[in-house]
């Protein structure tokens, strides 16, 4: 007879922290079942290929994870190189998916989870009864698992913050989605970059991903008569807004404040700040015009980048009794260590099983998932809450509470960095971007303002 302990965990999403997850059921002798929505694992991370991060090869590699990859001859790439997103797909998460074989099934998205038998009303025995997970392939199926427990590691890739200031859309903002993306577009594409040469872009965000797609648009600017960036700040400018510059302990992470900041100083954009989107509506060109909240009207442009940062999908766990925090939408033990409000990368206190449980014992939400809107997540974050996760589900309270983690300090949280010269050096933290000496920056007429080592929150809202 079939137990709820000879069940499957059920891991969803096959990105770094559902892999991981994988790994470390593997090393505990529980069978894990992964179901990923795209048609290969790491399909998230492949969508962002072209971005690098501004961790290294020696901060992004999960030691289960790695323990799993030896057997098979994997060799660790370099611990000081910053990889693409494409390397870590390929010659990391590709290679672990390999390893867990079947136990990933891909082009299978989750569409429901609940307690078998039971709705979210229902208190009889609810406890005893094994995860009911429904799923729907890509070719038209519909499958029913059982799960002994569930560790949603799915992200927030799929539901990007729009460019209203409420937290909805602006009023034309969907009407206008020919000419708005929310991801940080990848200008050596030859068909993306002619989307954005010699056009007036405006790019809306104050984080990690703005930084990027200000300094890639200020590359294309050098080469395209005409390309110019619009960045629009919902705050005001302060000696954070460019991050931790020199003092951010991830020295790639500091370069990319400053990246952005030469955009600026160096003619390739403007700021406009203290704006928040209302509307965005068409002028009789088609181009597009963004109306704010205190009356004011931008002057025209061509495109508009999006990096407003993420939020949780929640839907397919309705039926599944959360504890979350009404602002954050993250565990109600979590939320408070991870206020963007309070808490960059570096300050946020080690936390494992205990703070991301939930009313509905045995069920995770971890990694990106985790932290619902807030932007402050780094991926070996995601490492150890699913070494404590699973080492819960094995009933290692022990090891489960034995919660470490160290972490680095400044700077700007929540998006990938720009490393893409290849004649540069990436083995010295600097890479093409390597950190120039902070200097004034000229942001509107007369106004001068110095770059401080600050920490700051992104909006952007990616791992790394």
């Amino acid at each position: 007879m079939t137990t709820t302990a000879d069940l499957p965990v059920v891991v969803i999403g096959a990105g770094p922290a559902g892999l991981a997850a994988a790994a470390h059921l593997v090393d505990r002798g529980i069978e894990p079942l992964v179901l990923e929505a795209g048609d290969a694992a790491g399909a998230t991370v492949r969508e962002w290929s072209h971005v690098r991060l501004f961790s290294t090869w020696g901060e992004i590699v999960d030691p289960a994870a790695e323990k799993l990859l030896a057997p098979t001859g994997w060799t660790k790439p370099d611990a000081a190189i910053y990889p693409s997103g494409g390397d870590w797909a390929d010659l990391y998460l590709q290679p672990l998916a390999d390893v867990l074989g079947d136990r990933i099934r891909t082009s299978a998205r989750v569409t429901g989870v609940s307690r078998t038998g039971r709705d979210r009303i229902v208190d009889a025995d609810r406890e005893t009864q094994p995860f009911v997970v429904h799923v729907a392939y890509t070719d038209g199926r519909e499958e029913r698992l059982f799960a002994r427990a569930v560790i949603d590691a799915s992200g927030t890739w799929t539901t990007p913050s729009p460019a209203g200031a409420s937290g909805l859309p602006a009023l034309g903002e969907k009407t206008a989605s020919d000419r708005i993306t929310y991801r940080v577009p990848d200008l050596k594409d030859p068909a993306v970059r002619a989307r954005y040469a010699g056009k007036r872009t405006a790019v809306i965000g104050s984080g990690a991903s703005a930084f990027t797609a200000l300094a890639m648009l200020a590359d294309v600017s050098k080469d395209e008569p005409g390309t110019h960036a619009v960045w629009i700040l919902r705050r005001g400018i302060s000696g954070s807004t460019f991050g931790g510059g020199t003092a951010d302990q991830l020295p790639a992470r500091g370069a990319l404040g400053l990246a952005a900041k030469a955009a600026v100083d160096n003619g390739h954009a403007d700021a406009v700040t203290g704006f928040r989107t209302e509307a965005i509506e068409r002028d009789e060109d088609g181009r597009l015009i963004l109306a704010g909240e205190d009356e004011r009207r931008l002057d025209p442009v061509d495109e508009v980048i999006v990096l407003t940062g993420f939020r949780p999908d929640l839907s397919f766990l309705s039926e599944i009794r959360l504890g979350l925090d009404e602002r954050l939408q993250a565990p109600v033990e979590l939320a408070p260590l991870i206020d963007p409000n309070q808490h960059s990368c570096g300050t946020v206190y080690p936390h494992g099983h205990r703070e991301l449980s939930h009313p509905e014992t045995g069920v995770y939400l971890v990694g990106m998932k985790s932290y619902g809107r807030a932007p402050t997540f780094l991926a070996r974050t995601g490492y150890e809450q699913v070494r404590s996760v699973v080492a819960a589900i094995a009933g290692d309270l022990e090891s489960a509470d034995k919660v470490e983690l160290t972490l680095p300090e400044t700077g700007v949280c929540g998006g990938s960095g720009i490393f893409d010269d290849p004649a540069a050096d990436q083995t010295d933290g600097g890479g093409c971007c390597a950190t120039p000496a902070p200097a004034l920056v000229q942001i509107g007429v007369g106004t001068t303002l110095p770059v401080a080592a600050a920490e700051e929150s992104s909006s952007s809202g990616s791992c790394c």
